[in-house]
């Protein structure tokens, strides 16, 4: 392990790899076809051999250069990112999209060192009205835009 100068550009190269094996793995289910008349296995094939030529030039210049330590694994952020969208999932048809979204932005920047309130919900405003424009508005998907309490 010693061999492996810079972590960082060693570990994603190789998860780069990882995932163009599954992609070449999961397309070749599919018929390839040709260039000139592409099947539905063509493009995860090619995106899979992509990955792998990318993922390995970056793991091997993980090895050559000199780079950083990865740094700690820090549980919190990631538990407080994950509840907070897994709350969304289950209040979204009670609360709405708007609330929801709010609620989900809000605490997801909990898990910030730099958290500020003001700026927190701000950005869950905005990105709430984002999402009512684009899944409501733009999708006509059929999710309440605020709670069934409030709208009867």
């Amino acid at each position: 392990m010693s061999r492996i100068r810079n972590p960082k550009d060693f570990w994603a190269g190789s998860l780069f790899v990882l995932v163009g094996i599954a992609a070449l793995v999961l397309g070749s289910r599919y018929n390839l076809g040709t260039a000139a008349r592409m099947g539905p296995g063509y493009f995860p094939r090619i995106l899979g051999l992509l990955l792998i030529a990318l993922g390995g030039v970056i793991a091997l210049r993980g090895l050559r250069t000199q780079g950083i330590a990865i740094a700690a694994w820090r549980w919190r952020p990631t538990i407080v990112v994950l509840f907070s969208v897994v709350l969304f999932g289950l209040i979204v048809t009670y609360a709405g999209l708007a609330l929801s979204t709010v609620i989900l932005i809000v605490l997801a920047s909990t898990a910030s060192s730099e958290f500020r309130w003001k700026e927190a919900l701000i950005s869950g405003i905005l990105l709430a009205a984002l999402a009512v424009g684009v899944f409501i508005v733009g999708l006509k998907l059929q999710l309440p835009i605020w709670p069934t309490f409030l709208t009867g």
